[in-house]
């Protein structure tokens, strides 16, 4: 009994580099992987969700479509990056990743090199990342802006007019007690 497994066929392999190359260049799935939302090994899930599409298109009975492309890799971006994707890159990442298996299959590298291509250019560059008001799940959102108004508010506004006024030196009368001077202005 032979213990050995085959090679994959070239073109499986060229499909894997492929689809390794079209996810480092998804800027949802970089941003995730840049920032930690999978946990430390972010960017091992990164590899695994290729190995995961990949095995989609070589142990399938029928070639997946698109949309059963995109519905899986929007749940493990949820699933292990805490990440819901609304902006219609999942759509598009699935639809160049079918188009490369089919390419592929008859023996074509154009997306495959394209895609390494971009991959190689971003590789190393870090995203800027901008949180805007509203991305976070609404019910996180309003605990987490409650938790900042009962801590944060008033105190920063209190040191800051503390430190933008001098405190004067108090004043020590001859027998030793210290003079306690009225605020002027302030109102409590």
């Amino acid at each position: 009994m032979d213990n050995t497994t085959a090679a994959p066929a070239p073109s499986s392999v060229l499909f894997a580099r492929g689809v390794i190359a079209r996810l480092a260049v998804w800027e949802d799935l970089r941003v995730a992987v840049q920032e930690n939302w999978g946990g430390p090994k972010a960017g091992e899930k990164r590899t695994w969700l290729a190995g995961v599409i990949v095995d989609a298109f070589e142990q399938e009975a029928d070639t997946p479509d698109d949309q059963y492309i995109e519905e899986m890799m929007l749940q493990i971006m949820e699933d292990e990056f805490d990440t819901v994707i609304e902006d219609g890159s999942g759509e598009e990442v699935a639809k160049d990743i079918v188009r490369m298996w089919e390419e592929t299959r008859l023996g074509e590298e154009r997306s495959v090199t394209r895609f390494e291509e971009l991959a190689e250019k971003k590789k190393g560059k870090p995203l800027q990342v901008q949180v805007q008001p509203g991305a976070a799940d609404e019910e996180g959102e309003w605990e987490d802006d409650e938790d900042d108004e009962e801590e944060t508010d008033e105190a920063p506004q209190l040191m800051q007019q503390r430190s933008s006024q001098p405190k004067p030196a108090p004043e020590v009368d001859d027998e030793g007690f210290t003079t306690v001077a009225k605020g002027k202005g302030r109102s409590h």
